[in-house]
């Protein structure tokens, strides 16, 4: 390993790289800003992008910090099992595809709670859409922001926790900045900027790690291993982090039931649906979605066994950042200053695109459902206003987000990304199939579901190896770690099920058949879809 990769490259060429991404991105936005004038234009950015425009933006708005920084480190330092998050962050957009990315671009206009209270009572069914919209995207907020303290903990050599805070609050500050001026449509050409250059940078360091092997993937296994150590043959074989014990196992069970359906659950996701002006551009997007994060992931492999074999696992572990700095070390490894430097501001714009997507996702969610719907029930005649109200809720959560991503700086981002989905397939996805596909489901089994998988979920991970109860946890120094796994999606997603359930038959307001007829024409044929959602 050399001094340069150990020391993060040349500080002042790493932040000069950062500064021209965020210079020529902000002229995007401030440009794409002229456009933004009505509620459809910040929320769905007019409805104006086509399926392989979208697609290459799911793919930006998908592909997060946790998939860049923390599934390259996880395969650098567990292999194989490293390797799972991949295949399930994969598979999981087959669940997307064929459940729910048509009918909710069909039954929806801006936000998941369209679709949850379109035949149901609107104000209690928003309110818990949207409070589960925020819970979501706190937890996803917190992945990204630990992600940024790391990558510039290695980059700008700053190791102190308060330097590191500073830099995740501008981080910080730069999401709320892109989300107030450019709305979705400007988020989303920074998300389609951020995924071209991410993928490219990743198939141009893969290419470079198989060529430092003769194009010979036996040959970077075999030097992954030899470079392990005594355990480095661990890394080809199942089991190096989940197969310790039978907990494990289930932990790991756990893990891939959440990541393979907590996809479908993603409000920042089912809301790049309302993009596109038909339900066949929203399939289109998901078909282009799933090639591009596909190829992304295989490139994950060969980065992960490079950085393992070129790197080095203990080197990857000390470096400033922890886990999540294989991908930078690498290349630095591989280019120099200069890799390391372009690589990092990819892995940069990879958090800023991201931040971005949920922050506007969450204060669309308060605007539209809480504001609007709840608050207003409805009934307001200025449409600005609304979007004002937007605009003020995506500070608070920026500003949430930075004290929220202090406290989980250091944590290993793909997964702090497992328990948002988690709580996105618990809380959301339950409720989102039995509204589409229950013509007996009510009022009542979707405030149950909500409630009861949100409340499960959040209570589990609190009380989960997770937060405390060891040196790896998110306070180290506590000990109430009463769940024995770290992700509870085992126990949170047949709960959430079973609370939508019962709430639907023991309850006695009863469902609405014509409003389910009407919601299953919509959902199946698209007729009517352009219509306004009903208040």
């Amino acid at each position: 390993m050399t001094a340069l990769a150990q020391a993060g490259g040349d500080p002042v060429l790493n932040i000069g790289i950062f500064t021209l991404f965020v210079a020529i991105t902000l002229v995007i936005v401030f440009r794409a800003s002229r456009n933004t004038r009505t509620a459809a234009d910040y929320y769905a950015a007019g409805h104006a992008f086509t399926g392989p425009q979208n697609g290459v933006a799911i793919s930006g708005d998908y592909l997060s910090a946790a998939s860049f920084l923390g599934i390259a480190g996880a395969i650098a330092i567990n292999g194989y099992d490293g390797f799972l998050y991949s295949i399930g962050f994969l598979v999981a957009w087959l669940v997307a595809l064929l459940l729910v990315a048509e009918l909710l671009r069909n039954t929806g206009r801006y936000t998941m709670a369209d679709v949850l209270s379109f035949r149901m009572r609107q104000r209690p069914v928003r309110m818990a859409a949207a409070l589960s919209t925020l819970a979501v995207s706190f937890f996803y907020l917190l992945a990204q922001m630990a992600g940024a303290g790391g990558l510039i903990a290695l980059l700008l050599g700053v190791t102190s926790r308060g330097g590191q805070a500073v830099v995740i609050a501008v981080v910080g500050l730069l999401m709320i900045l892109y989300v107030l001026v450019g709305g979705m449509r400007g988020t989303t050409w920074v998300q389609i900027i951020k995924a071209v250059l991410l993928i490219s940078g990743a198939a141009a360091m893969t290419l470079w790690v198989l060529v430092r092997f003769g194009l010979d993937l036996s040959g970077l296994l075999g030097a992954a291993v030899e470079r392990g150590g005594p355990n480095g043959a661990a890394l080809l074989d199942p089991g190096k982090q989940y197969g310790v014990s039978g907990l494990s196992r289930l932990d790991f069970l756990s893990l891939a039931l959440a990541l393979v359906l907590g996809t479908a659950g993603l409000p920042h996701i089912l809301m790049r649906f309302y993009t596109v002006p038909t339900a066949k551009e929203a399939r289109r997007s998901v078909v282009w979605a799933i090639w591009l994060i596909g190829l992304f992931y295989l490139f994950t492999l060969v980065l992960g066994y490079g950085a393992a074999a070129l790197v080095g696992p203990e080197t990857i572990r000390n470096a400033p950042g922890g886990v999540n700095s294989a991908a930078p070390l690498l290349a630095a490894e591989l280019g120099g200053p200069l890799l390391l430097g372009l690589i990092a501001a990819v892995a940069f714009a990879t958090i800023l695109a991201v931040v971005a997507g949920l922050t506007i996702t969450a204060s669309a969610s308060f605007a539209h459902d809480i504001y609007a719907n709840v608050i207003k029930r409805g009934r307001v005649d200025d449409r600005a206003r609304e979007v004002r109200v937007a605009r003020a809720t995506a500070v608070v959560i920026g500003l949430v987000s930075i004290l929220g991503g202090i406290v989980a700086n250091g944590q290993n981002v793909a997964f702090l990304v497992a328990l948002a989905f988690a709580v996105a397939a618990s809380a959301n996805l339950p409720t989102i199939l039995y509204s589409l596909f229950w013509r007996r489901f009510n009022t009542s089994g979707a405030l149950w579901s909500i409630y009861g998988g949100l409340a499960t979920t959040v209570l589990l991970i609190v009380f989960s190896p997770a937060v405390s109860g060891n040196d790896k946890a998110m306070f180290p120094g506590a000990d109430f770690d009463l769940f024995p796994l770290s992700n509870p999606g085992i126990v949170s997603i047949p709960l959430s099920f079973l609370f939508g359930f019962l709430g639907t038959v023991f309850a006695r307001d009863p469902s609405d058949p014509a409003r389910y007829a009407e919601m299953e024409v919509r959902a199946l044929t698209g007729a009517g879809a352009e219509k306004a959602v009903p208040h």
